[in-house]
Parts: C-alpha cells; sequence; structure tokens
C-alpha cells in the first residue's frame, strides 16, 4: 500500500499548474480500515452513504492478473487529459441524466490539496457485480480520503508558486513543491 501513498505524493507534486497549497499526503490506518471494510462487502459502488459525507472515496476493479497494485490507481490519474483547471466542467457525468462521457472526479480526488490522509485496501471478490456483468473473480480496490475533496464549485488546488500558500500548522515546511510535515517520515508515524 506504500506504493499507493508514494503515487499519490507524486501526482500531487507535479500538478499543472503548479499548487500553492498542495498538502503532503500521509497513510491513515483508520481510513484504510473503512476501505478494508467497504472493499470486503464487494459492492461497486460508493459507500458507505453514512460515512461519504466525511470521506472522499475512489474505487478501482480489474479482472484477470496484475502485476502491480498501481495498475488499479493509474487510471484515476488518466484522468488528467479530459480535466480542464480550475473546474471540472464537462468531465463528470451526471446521473440519472447523463451517465456518460468523460470522468475525472477520481484525478480530482487525488490532487485535492486539503486532502491529506489517504487509507485504501485491496479485496479479491468472487461472483461480483460490475455494470451489469458478473465478473467470477474481481480485483477490489478502495481508497478513502480525509477531508473529503470535490467541492461543487472549488477548485482542487489554489494556483502559484509551490508551497507559497501553506497552511501555518507545516511551519514553512516543503518538500517536492508539497506543503510538508515536521516529520522524517510518514512510515514511522503512521505504522508504528
Amino acid at each position: 500500500m506504500l506504493a499507493i501513498l508514494d503515487y499519490h505524493n507524486k501526482v500531487r507534486g507535479k500538478v499543472f499548474p503548479p499548487a500553492s497549497n498542495m498538502e503532503y499526503m500521509v497513510w491513515d490506518e483508520s481510513l484504510a480500515k473503512t476501505s478494508e471494510d467497504w472493499a470486503q462487502a464487494c459492492l461497486w459502488e460508493h459507500g458507505p452513504p453514512h460515512l461519504l459525507r466525511f470521506l472522499g472515496q475512489n474505487l478501482s476493479v480489474r479482472t484477470g492478473r496484475y502485476r502491480s497494485i498501481l495498475q488499479l490507481v493509474k487510471p484515476w490519474y488518466d484522468e488528467v487529459k479530459d480535466y480542464s483547471f480550475p473546474y471540472p466542467r464537462d468531465c463528470n457525468p451526471r446521473c440519472p441524466l447523463r451517465c456518460y462521457g468523460p470522468m475525472c472526479t477520481h484525478y480530482t480526488q487525488m490532487v485535492w490539496a486539503t486532502s491529506n490522509k489517504v487509507g485504501c485496501a485491496v479485496h479479491t471478490c468472487h461472483n461480483m457485480n460490475v455494470w451489469g456483468s458478473v465478473w467470477k473473480r474481481a480485483t477490489y480496490l478502495v481508497c478513502n480520503y480525509s477531508p473529503k475533496g470535490n467541492w461543487i464549485g472549488e477548485a482542487p488546488y489554489k494556483v502559484g508558486v509551490p508551497c507559497s500558500a501553506c497552511p501555518p500548522s507545516y511551519g514553512g515546511s516543503c518538500s517536492n513543491n508539497m506543503c510538508f510535515p515536521a516529520l522524517k517520515t510518514n512510515y514511522l508515524h503512521w505504522f508504528k
């Protein structure tokens, strides 16, 4: 799962136009637990509803073998091609009226500046209903984010010189174009 966290931070540090307030993302075990609980339910939908009021969520599913967990995450980043900063005007299907077209909210959740915690889980589901078909064996990835991103009418981050608009709690610390907490490593802090 560390590869997923590292990939998020790599993407976040390289947004264009550059972000002035992008916060470094850390792993959160409680978010990983809520992700695990939802992944084990093997439901191809966002949930549970009572948590989604407070958390952002990205889902990915794959059938067959995969070489790296990042194969389940990279499609979220690939949505950047359909996104026009600052607002995702034309890349969000509005169901039930318009449930087709390009999607970019997975990408915007990944790069939402204030979403500075993530926790993910992967689960193998048997006979999972995905887009109206039953997949005999599905690899299901759930990532939960806090604080929640993708607020309607808001851009995912502020444009400007990297780290020029960091929250005061970061004490002016900057690393790889992100507001960086005063931790030596997120691994030691989050995996004790």
